[in-house]
């Protein structure tokens, strides 16, 4: 029973953590965002004990708000979305921030499998038409949540694009979905993982019809303009701190 009680604790700040996102309390008082913010570090910090229980429960209440966004039957309105738009910056950036400090014993069942339910969600918001400058911060973030989660799985990211080159090689869709390549982009890479991506590119590039090549390249260029540019700031960081 003992054991229970801190699950039981941290599932009951989750909840309050969703009550007091903007789309469920309407325009915030100070007092109310202090608040959100003060439920935001704690999850921030429990997550580094109990990573899986944190990241499962934000992940539930991003795919509420997110289903909410896109529900042709809630109220709509400029105050409203905004507010819906707000609870999933909120939502994202906390994720985010867990991630970044994620604990590396990453290899449990649980863990593997709320980083295929998240990597789903947060895909979604990668390829949002830029209609506002609200949406072009949902991509922003999104791709920074999609850096973080890929730092201690990659795998599961690159399961997803390996899946989906397979899937494109063999489809006779005019306009396929493009989406799952273009994670290439935002992913966390080393060398090692470059070459993992560069000879799964080389494996199925033959099969691919032009479309697919020309995301599939647009994407590995950014990806290693990215990778050189980690380097860069890297060797620059070392060199000032040496």
């Amino acid at each position: 029973m003992a054991s229970q009680k801190p699950v039981e604790w941290v599932s009951s700040l989750i909840m309050r953590f969703e009550e007091q996102l903007p789309c469920r309390t309407g325009p915030q008082t100070t007092h109310a965002r202090y608040n959100l913010e003060q439920n935001k570090d704690c999850l921030i910090y429990i997550s580094h004990y109990r990573f899986s229980l944190v990241i499962s429960g934000l992940t539930k209440i991003l795919q509420k708000v997110n289903e909410a966004v896109l529900s042709s039957q809630r109220p709509h309105g400029p105050e409203l979305d905004k507010n819906y738009y707000e609870s999933l910056l909120i939502v994202l950036d906390t994720l985010e921030k867990c991630l970044s400090g994620q604990p590396k014993d990453t290899t449990r069942y649980d863990e593997a499998m709320n980083v295929k339910l998240l990597l789903r969600e947060v895909c979604q918001f990668i390829d949002l038409p830029a209609e506002n400058p609200m949406v072009i911060q949902l991509r922003n973030l999104a791709s920074r949540v999609l850096f973080a989660l890929s730092v201690n799985n990659f795998n599961a990211v690159f399961n997803r694009v390996s899946a989906r080159l397979q899937e494109l090689s063999t489809t006779n869709e005019e306009n396929p979905d493009y989406a799952d390549i273009e994670l290439i982009q935002h992913i966390s890479l080393d060398l090692q993982r470059l070459n993992k991506l560069l000879n799964e590119t080389v494996l199925k590039f033959k099969s691919l019809k032009k479309g697919a090549h020309v995301i599939l390249m647009t994407s590995l260029e950014r990806a290693i303009w990215n990778w050189m540019d980690t380097c860069i700031s890297s060797r620059v960081c070392g060199t000032a701190g040496g």
